[in-house]
């Protein structure tokens, strides 16, 4: 049960921004920190042909350089060995030449051991087991969102999906509905500033100071409200949790908060329209839909082909050596995560999705210590939509464009337009 990509990776898309190390031909690359990249093009022309000829590639973004890191094996050593690799200098693109002022403060921007002592307390509100409990609470939000489509008309599949994560996110942080619209929007503002739909002639840095200062300001006042009206919720659950024998402080709360939701908006959503854009229209996808046994092996499958993180930025603690290529203490160096995931030398026919592929050691929630820790939350959420999906509904085909988001960070979309029969009899969801 496998089917190729409508497009077959294209010969590499000529550039300005060139790798300027090994045998890479300066007209032969693209600009992998270019927006347009993942909105208008195939940025796999470019990884594939750096993972055959120059896996650590030197580019420059605005007058900063950096290594882009695409091979499997390399970006798994990068983010497992936090020694070499710190994250504390900023952990991605658009941090370049800027530093992060939330280096050694908020969790993604932060080293072992101070992350983890920030993570641990969300790792545990997100274990497999409360998670499940609150499994039919995520089901319940996957046929809300889904009710539409019975309706016969289009359904924009990226505007409902990109609801998803928020609405899961929303019930289990006990948010309230109201304000889901909005968090939305903050957080996608965050790793898309150059969108159309937030784009500022004044520049990225007006937009992204809006969505983050709107964000931590919301958390802030929820975390208030929350330490006087305790209640069931995970917001709640931190604030009751303990490092080394102390509650967490309000900033730590704030900035677990801050993590899991944007983490979770801006790549969960991503998953079913990325794959049900790849399946439409081939068997492969009514194959799925009739194996019941197959959701979670598909979805992984899922999470490798559509990899919503493009990149994730470390910079080398010394000098080191990395896929034969000398990298100095101080330098930038980006892993590009969707280049690992079709990764020949570790998939087996990487440009083919295989339902049933195993093993499946995909990298699309990282590696090491900063592994996705809204993992289980994720896995969950998106097993419930393709089961609940198959379960209700057959004949799901496009009805018009989809438009792809502008960002170098989420290779996603915004709009994807399909429709769907409603199945005589729902089956039980398989999961």
């Amino acid at each position: 049960m496998t089917v190729s990509p409508h497009h077959t990776p294209a010969p590499p898309i000529a550039s300005g921004c060139p790798a300027h190390q090994g045998g890479a031909d300066p007209g032969a690359l693209a600009d992998l920190a270019d927006p347009a990249l993942y909105s208008d093009r195939d940025p796999h022309a470019t990884w594939t042909e750096l993972r055959r000829r120059t896996p650590v590639a030197r580019h420059e973004k605005d007058g900063h350089p950096y290594w882009s890191v695409t091979r499997y094996a390399d970006i798994d050593r990068v983010l497992r060995d936090h020694a070499t690799f710190t994250s504390q200098r900023g952990t991605l693109l658009y941090l370049l030449g800027r530093g992060d002022p939330a280096g050694g403060h908020q969790m993604a921007a932060t080293d072992p051991p101070r992350h983890t002592s920030l993570r641990e307390p969300l790792q545990r509100a997100l274990a497999v087991k409360p998670t499940m409990e609150r499994r039919e609470q995520i089901r319940a939000v996957v046929t809300d969102l889904l009710a539409p489509l019975a309706d016969g008309g289009p359904y924009d599949l990226a505007v409902y999906a990109n609801q998803l994560p928020m609405a899961v996110a929303g019930v289990l942080m006990g948010l309230p509905k109201e304000d889901w619209g909005r968090l939305v929007d903050l957080t996608t503002a965050s790793v898309a500033p150059e969108d159309p739909r937030y784009r500022d002639e004044r520049g990225i840095d007006r937009v992204l100071n809006m969505a983050h200062r709107g964000l931590f300001a919301y958390f802030h006042e929820i975390v208030h409200e929350r330490r006087t009206h305790p209640g069931d919720d995970l917001i709640s659950l931190l604030l009751r949790m303990e490092i080394d024998g102390r509650p967490l402080t309000a900033g730590e709360v704030i900035s677990n908060c801050y993590s899991l939701l944007l983490g979770a908006n801006v790549t969960t959503a991503q998953v079913p329209v990325s794959t049900l854009a790849e399946l439409m229209g081939t068997p492969a996808l009514q194959d799925w839909a009739d194996r019941p046994d197959l959701i979670v092996s598909g979805v992984d499958e899922a999470l490798r082909w559509a990899t919503p993180t493009t990149h994730f930025i470390r910079y080398a603690t010394r000098d080191v050596h990395l896929g034969g290529t000398r990298v100095a203490a101080g330098d930038a160096v980006a892993v590009w995560l969707p280049s690992a995931n079709r990764d020949e030398d570790v998939f087996r026919d990487p440009f083919t999705f295989d339902v049933a592929r195993r093993p499946n050691k995909h990298l699309a929630f990282g590696i090491g210590p900063h592994y996705c820790v809204g993992h289980t939350v994720a896995k969950v959420t998106l097993r419930l939509f393709f089961a609940e999906l198959f379960s209700r509904f057959t004949d799901i085909v496009p009805v018009g464009p989809g438009k792809r988001l502008y960002s170098n960070t989420i290779y996603g979309w915004t709009e994807m337009p399909i429709t769907a029969r409603t199945r005589p009899r729902a089956r039980q969801a398989a999961y």
